[in-house]
């Protein structure tokens, strides 16, 4: 019966020991699935809700041992490195792209590939280009707008012309 495997499974989630009998058989078998099943729940909600602080306080140590490959000092346009997952979420909705699902984040903590934000200078909270950049290659590796869509020929050139050699010349200096 379902609900037998679900208290099985909260019990042995909740380390209870199921060779006693009275935790393997219970009497009022619905009131202990009951009880059983609340404890798991809140268990499992604090240690994601641990495992997500943790990841959050790892993205942001990663942001930080790169962001010297934002890059501010000319142009019009300047880059900015994504500083937690929600940022990639609120960029992935602004823009209509799938940057805040698909394990970006993932990738960013696992130093696979970075997400950088292409904002105007004179507008920097307003999102116009997201780009990922793999730290292996050196190159990036997406370059979208709105919807998915090729940025401008003006984002593009900033995105290929300035900021890629500047960011892999500072790349140089990080230990990776």
């Amino acid at each position: 019966n379902n609900s037998y495997l679900d208290y099985l499974n909260a019990c042995n989630y909740l380390n209870i020991d199921m060779s006693i009998d009275k935790n393997r058989y219970p009497h009022e078998f619905r009131r202990w699935h009951d009880i059983r099943i609340n404890e798991y729940a809140s268990a499992k909600a604090k240690a994601e809700k641990e495992a997500r602080k943790k990841f959050n306080a790892q993205f942001k140590i990663i942001a930080k041992k790169y962001e010297s490959l934002q890059e501010s000092c000319k142009g019009s346009f300047i880059c900015i490195i994504a500083k937690s997952p929600n940022e990639l979420v609120k960029e992935g909705k602004a823009l209509n792209h799938c940057v805040g699902k698909m394990g970006y984040d993932k990738n960013f903590v696992d130093e696979k590939s970075l997400i950088f934000f292409i904002r105007d200078r004179e507008n920097p909270k307003t999102p116009l280009t997201t780009i990922e950049y793999s730290l292996s290659s050196k190159r990036v590796l997406q370059c979208y707008g709105y919807g998915d869509k090729k940025p401008s020929k003006k984002i593009e050139n900033y995105v290929y012309n300035e900021w890629l050699p500047y960011a892999n010349k500072q790349l140089k200096k990080i230990d990776i």
